[in-house]
Order: structure tokens, then C-alpha cells, then sequence
């Protein structure tokens, strides 16, 4: 069995910083204006390419702008306008569901707690972290997605596989200025260098620190 390493408080440190200083524009990627746009776009987003989220999401939120417009939407027609993505249908009830308890519990408003949000349908830790961090500017934690997940493991900032482990883990070695961030650097140099197949280790700026646990070939 494979040896996972983990690095030091100072090298973790260092390697956190080199790559805030590679992706110093990276960002949240779907689109949005308000926080029920976001919503939206978070709970379409899982297990589905950003690209495709952002390329059906003008037409949804021109159609229905605000809670009221999704809690009273016709289903088979909400489904018509996102079945490009994953899980169409239960993310189309997801939505609908959601958004009639925003508009019973909450005013039409988009709750601005991690309870409140991870009590509503189709909402788990990460997209509530998303939602406060983006919608807010309220920073309680890192949303660990699929790409933190395997760049933290890969480069020894985490041993763990569990999102809300990892984000423990996370929270404890980046300082907390960064955590509204750092889930988009780490996306960033997914994309860029730390591919899913092969990672372009030989260009990668924290080269000389990372383990690179659980890489078999790399470029």
C-alpha cells in the first residue's frame, strides 16, 4: 500500500502561497447576480462541468428571477430547461422544493446561516460555504469540491478523502484570509497544471514540495 506524506506546517504554508501568487485571478466560476441565482446555480452545479451550468443558466434566470418564480414553475418545464445536467430530475424537485421553503420559512430569501442552508433540499456543506462566501461575503469554512479534494491529497495538504475532514484539515493549515479563496486556486491549478490523468508535474510551481500522493505518470 502506498505511503501517503503529508507537509510540514512550514511547507504547506509555502506551497499554499506559491500557488495564491500562480492564480492570483482565480475565482468562483458559475455565473450570477443574486443570491437565488446562486443558489441555483450551486445546486445545478454537483457532479456537472461548470461550462455546461453557465451555458443553461441565462435562459433560467431571465425566466425565473426570484423564489417565488421557482417555487410556482411547472416541473416538467424547469426540468426541460436543465436536462443537460446530471440528475436533472431530482435537482428540478431539489429547486422547487427549496425555494417554497424560502418563500414559507424565509421571506423569498436566501438564508445567510450554515444551519439554515444545509436544511434545504439539495444544499450540503459545500454549497452552503459557497453560497455565504459568494452571496455574502461571509467566510465560514472551505468548500471542498471534487478538484480540492484530489489537489489537496496530491500535494500533501490533506490525507483525508472526506470533504468535511479535508475542509478540517484545510482550515487548520490555511490562514483564515484565504479560506474565501483557496478552493478556487486549488480548482485553478487543477485545470491548468494537477490534470485528473496526467498532471504536468514538471511545470508545476510546488514541484520541489509536493508528494504527489497517488500519481502514477505525470509530464
Amino acid at each position: 500500500m502506498e505511503k501517503i506524506r503529508l507537509l510540514d506546517s512550514a511547507k504547506a504554508e509555502l506551497a499554499i502561497r506559491k500557488l495564491k501568487e500562480a492564480y492570483p485571478n482565480a475565482k468562483y466560476y458559475l455565473n450570477f447576480k443574486t443570491p437565488i441565482d446562486l443558489l441555483v446555480a450551486a445546486i445545478l452545479s454537483a457532479q456537472t462541468r461548470d461550462v455546461i451550468v453557465n451555458k443553461i443558466t441565462p435562459a433560467l434566470f431571465a425566466k425565473y428571477r426570484t423564489a417565488s418564480g421557482y417555487a410556482d414553475a411547472d416541473e416538467s418545464e424547469l426540468l426541460s430547461m436543465i436536462n443537460n445536467v446530471t440528475f436533472a430530475a431530482n435537482k428540478a424537485k431539489n429547486i422547487i422544493k427549496t425555494c417554497r421553503i424560502l418563500i414559507e420559512q424565509h421571506g423569498g430569501k436566501v438564508p445567510e446561516t450554515m444551519e439554515e442552508l444545509t436544511a434545504l433540499p439539495g444544499i450540503g456543506r459545500k454549497t452552503a460555504n459557497t453560497i455565504l462566501i459568494n452571496a455574502y461575503d461571509k467566510v465560514e469554512g472551505i468548500p471542498v469540491d471534487t478538484w480540492v479534494i484530489k489537489v489537496a491529497f496530491r500535494t500533501g495538504l490533506t490525507s483525508e478523502k472526506n470533504p468535511d475532514k479535508i475542509e478540517s484539515d484545510l482550515t487548520r493549515t490555511v490562514d483564515k484570509n484565504d479560506w474565501g479563496r483557496i478552493s478556487y486556486v486549488l480548482k485553478a491549478h487543477g485545470h491548468a497544471i494537477c490534470h485528473s490523468t496526467l498532471p504536468l508535474c514538471s511545470k508545476c510551481v510546488i514541484n520541489n514540495l509536493c508528494p504527489r500522493n497517488g500519481v502514477e505518470k505525470s509530464l
